[in-house]
């Protein structure tokens, strides 16, 4: 059955009556990091499309009126809008949010961008993310938010990767939350993968590691809207915000650049980011922060150039490439350093060459007929390769295990017989201590 394994450790804003109209906004401590009143002088999204691979969000959030846009639920029971808790709604919200009245609410990083909400799970709760991928492509959307995470994979996570690499789409997925490697589909060839740090710069300790982590953006304590079992906000970390931000950024350089490709706009964020300290020697990208910490503003106003199609991006595994060039293009090379990594141009697969550039043509009985054996033998892998992927099993009993909802939140139409968050955490994944915080709008 499709779970609900957290990247978001969450925590209701307990509300006090002398709680000053104004609090929840103070307390998004990302907006004063990344200076968004001047990165909104620039640009605020132009309405560009973000889709939401998540649980769904509450379009009836007054600080999310008039962002959310018709979605999808392969299931058909209308899970892409969801009420109550919703970690999808926080996403959102740390997205496209606009606050309301004077100065009140959350303010998103990106609030002229539209939300294209596409729940995570399929019929039988099997994992539907590379389903959603698509959707979002053939339905507008320019970026494509995926704050959610297993340690399973999904065989064709790939081919929808690259189907969205080649209608010019960016991925951003997360990291994950318990410390260790990096989780599908934020590792697949071709995502953005993203971490979080806290406050002061550093990477939150159960951000998850290793060679595809591309950037780092705040994602400890980040107040947004959407309830953590009641209210209208909440304050949560994990590398979901963190993710959201991405985006959002991704957005802003896709309003502002509309003629880069979606590698492009990723060479953008990453030439742009802040580097870390003490990184291992010294090289990016690092395992912890990529190439480090997101700067919407500076993506925004630096001279960087266009680059390569392909920019910092793999080429998704079996797939053609990046951009809107058929056939992919190699990655910029002044995109990465030498590090290993999946930003890294010598970790992304060659792309194929034709066959006459590369195998001799003058060629004895003997061995022509030893060609013929390997090409005999090559076609009836590949056809077998082709079935297999046909026949995957996407996301069954036992497959991948999306991964979206705070602690504290019940996962969307929970099982009978199946442990509410709270009463049982997750294995892997233990639950932040908890944090109070006043809040005006408690119960509206």
């Amino acid at each position: 059955m499709l779970g609900a394994t957290t990247l978001t450790a969450g925590f209701l804003l307990a509300g006090l009556p002398t709680a000053s109209a104004d609090q929840v906004r103070d307390g998004q401590w990302a907006n004063e990091y990344f200076g968004t009143a001047k990165v909104q002088s620039i640009t605020k999204g132009g309405d560009i499309i973000v889709a939401l691979i998540d649980d769904g969000v509450d379009d009836s959030h007054p600080d999310l009126s008039g962002q959310i846009l018709p979605g999808f639920d392969p299931g058909g029971q209308g899970r892409e809008r969801a009420s109550g808790d919703s970690h999808g709604t926080s996403m959102a919200a740390d997205i496209a949010a606009h606050g309301h009245g004077d100065g009140a609410g959350v303010l998103g990083l990106a609030p002229g961008v539209k939300i294209l909400p596409i729940y995570k799970g399929g019929p039988g709760g099997r994992d539907a993310i590379p389903e959603g991928v698509k959707w979002a492509v053939d339905n507008g959307a320019k970026v494509i938010n995926i704050s959610q995470g297993s340690r399973s994979t999904n065989s064709v996570m790939a081919d929808a990767v690259d189907y969205a690499l080649q209608h010019d789409v960016l991925i951003v997925a997360s990291t994950g939350n318990d410390g260790a490697a990096v989780d599908y589909p934020a590792n697949v060839p071709g995502v953005l993968a993203v971490g979080a740090v806290d406050k002061n710069r550093k990477i939150w300790s159960d951000s998850n590691y290793g060679p595809e982590v591309m950037l780092t953006a705040p994602g400890v304590d980040i107040v947004s809207a959407g309830g953590c079992g009641g209210g209208s906000y909440c304050k949560s970390s994990g590398t979901s915000d963190a993710t959201a931000f991405v985006s959002a950024a991704a957005a802003l350089v896709r309003a502002k650049f509309p003629k880069l490709t979606a590698g492009q706009v990723a060479n953008r964020l990453i030439k742009s980011a802040l580097a870390p300290s003490g990184t291992a020697g010294g090289k990016l990208p690092d395992s912890h922060y990529g190439y480090g910490i997101l700067r919407p503003y500076e993506a925004l106003t630096m001279d960087i150039p266009a680059g390569s199609p392909q920019g910092p991006l793999a080429k998704a595994a079996g797939g053609t490439g990046s951009g809107s060039t058929a056939g992919g293009s190699t990655p910029d090379p002044e995109a990465s350093p030498s590090t290993p990594g999946l930003g890294d141009p010598g970790a992304a697969p060659e792309l194929s060459q034709p066959s006459q550039s590369v195998t001799p043509l003058i060629l004895g009985a003997v061995g022509g007929a030893v060609v013929l054996l390997v090409v005999i033998i090559a076609i009836v892998v590949a056809n077998s390769r082709r079935r297999n992927r046909a026949q995957a099993l996407v996301g069954q009993p036992g497959g991948p295990v999306p991964y979206g909802a705070p602690q504290g939140w019940p996962p969307a139409q929970q099982q009978p017989g199946t442990p509410q968050y709270g009463q049982q955490p997750p294995p892997g994944y233990p639950p932040q201590p908890p944090t109070s915080y006043q809040n005006p709008y408690q119960g509206q």
